[in-house]
């Protein structure tokens, strides 16, 4: 059920899978893991435990993580999304009564995406959230208004580490069963940002169209031919 890529263990089944297999879990940490994810875990002791740690499952977002495996000779069923993972809960929590809470992004987008979410799911129960723009070491406020929630997920949309940080740092504090930073998700269910073309996503050009739409993101796509070089160097290195 997973590869080994570099010193990570990947999920390689299928979506489905995955939401079946976070059912064994107390809590368990959803990882999204493409290049740059991982390449920063790698240099980072504290990300590289988190998303080693027995509570993590890191899932292949990415097309660099899909090469990866294809390159070692253990490819993945197929690349899973960590925005698609997230409705996928979404769907589950509002089918079985169970309550989600988010965090991140910017008070307008965070509302927005709110607004949408229970348009598309009214039975959805969204039972509280907050901006991304707090002090991660200052924030009691917020993990006691969780708590008094309780709900059975939380999504965490401030980007990475800073997400996964917030994860890390207070997932023993929460009475939470499913943890998982989504990055701009809550900006492509607000509206303010849409995803590429299902043609596009088939064939593992997301990438390319979210570089076009937002050429910022060239910067980031130099960590995907580091993270190859690594896999192609570590796998060598293995065989010998």
């Amino acid at each position: 059920m997973f590869t080994r890529i570099l010193k990570y263990n990947i999920f390689n089944g299928t979506k489905l899978e995955l939401i079946n297999y976070i059912e064994k879990f107390d809590k368990v940490n959803i990882i999204s893991g493409n290049p740059e994810v991982l390449h920063n875990g790698l240099n980072n002791e504290l990300l590289f435990s988190s998303f080693t740690g027995k509570n993590a499952v890191i899932i292949p977002d990415g097309v660099g993580t899909v090469l990866a495996a294809k390159i070692i000779g253990k490819p993945v069923k197929e690349k899973i999304a960590g925005i698609e993972v997230m409705e996928e809960i979404i769907k589950k929590c509002e089918k079985e009564g169970k309550s989600i809470y988010l965090v991140g992004a910017k008070r307008d987008i965070l509302e927005s995406c709110i607004e949408k979410l229970k348009i598309k799911y009214p039975n959805l129960n969204i039972v509280g959230s907050h901006d991304g723009y707090f002090d991660l070491k200052n924030c009691d406020h917020i993990l006691k208004d969780i708590q008094s929630k309780k709900p059975y997920a939380i999504f965490v949309a401030m980007g990475s580490p800073r997400q996964d940080m917030f994860i890390i740092d207070n997932m023993d504090k929460l009475n939470c069963k499913v943890f998982m930073g989504v990055g701009g998700s809550f900006d492509v269910f607000s509206g303010k940002i849409k995803r590429a073309p299902k043609w596009m996503i088939g064939l593992g050009l997301e990438w390319l169209y979210r570089v076009s739409k937002e050429p910022w993101r060239i910067k980031r796509l130099t960590s995907i031919p580091k993270f190859l070089l690594q896999v192609i160097k570590y796998n060598k290195s293995k065989q010998k």
